[in-house]
């Protein structure tokens, strides 16, 4: 892979992180698919997000286990979910200011790929398998857990927005607006989709989402939806 030299605002994302990512690890994980394409080729973050994806999955149920001793596997799932998902792991690579550091390709460059959420929150699970690779299991579940702990004080991640396609549903009603409609795209190979979904809740509002899964882009489109109808939710 070509070297990229880790520049002072680098080590201004380590600082954010509070981890100390090796060069060649953080280059790897920086690198969107985008980029390999307009350089030869060269490895691409998708392992590594593989990897990130397991263990902040590991790292937040074992969390919210102890956490939270008096719910039950299904609250405990949801909560998960919540936690996880593209639209909080989004939010996550845009607090600590992680898109100008991603290497994309001009075209994707271009069209704002660098706040993308499904681009952004790849890349967050990408630099939790480096952390993982590089520093070792406990700096990871370590980071993990920084990384999420404003969204478990934050009362709304465990409120309404946990289903964000029911919430819009209800809000629709209460608006006397068409229910909500939704159309999912999908591309890439079938051991790697992704997926773009539009609500459109009659004439009022049309919202586009990603994500990994029909699911993820459908909810991340209705969040939106539900922004346009009723800013401040």
């Amino acid at each position: 892979m070509t070297k990229v030299t880790k520049s002072p605002a680098r080590s201004h994302l380590l600082a954010t992180l509070q981890v100390e990512i090796p060069d060649d690890l953080l280059d790897l994980a920086l690198t969107h698919r985008s980029w390999s394409y307009e350089h030869g080729g060269v490895p691409t973050n998708e392992r590594l997000e593989f990897l990130g994806d397991s263990i902040l999955g590991q790292a937040v149920t074992v969390m919210l286990y102890n956490r939270y001793p008096e719910l039950g596997e299904g609250d405990l799932a949801k909560r998960r979910a919540s936690l996880v998902s593209t639209v909080a792991l989004a939010g996550i690579g845009k607090t600590i200011g992680l898109g100008p550091f991603i290497l994309l390709g001009r075209g994707e460059d271009l069209t704002g790929g660098r706040s993308k959420a499904s681009i952004l929150a790849d890349t967050v699970e990408a630099l939790i398998g480096a952390t993982y690779l590089g520093v070792g299991a406990d700096t990871a579940t370590a980071l993990v857990l920084r990384l999420v702990e404003p969204l478990i004080e934050n009362p709304d991640t465990f409120g309404e927005s946990m289903d964000p396609k029911t919430t819009l549903q209800e809000l629709a009603a209460t608006l006397g607006a068409e229910a909500p409609v939704y159309e999912v795209s999908e591309s890439g190979p079938d051991h790697r989709k992704s997926f773009v979904a539009t609500v459109t809740v009659g004439t009022l509002a049309t919202a586009t989402g990603e994500g990994s899964s029909k699911k993820q882009a459908e909810s991340a489109a209705a969040r939106l939806a539900q922004q346009l109808l009723a800013p401040g939710a």
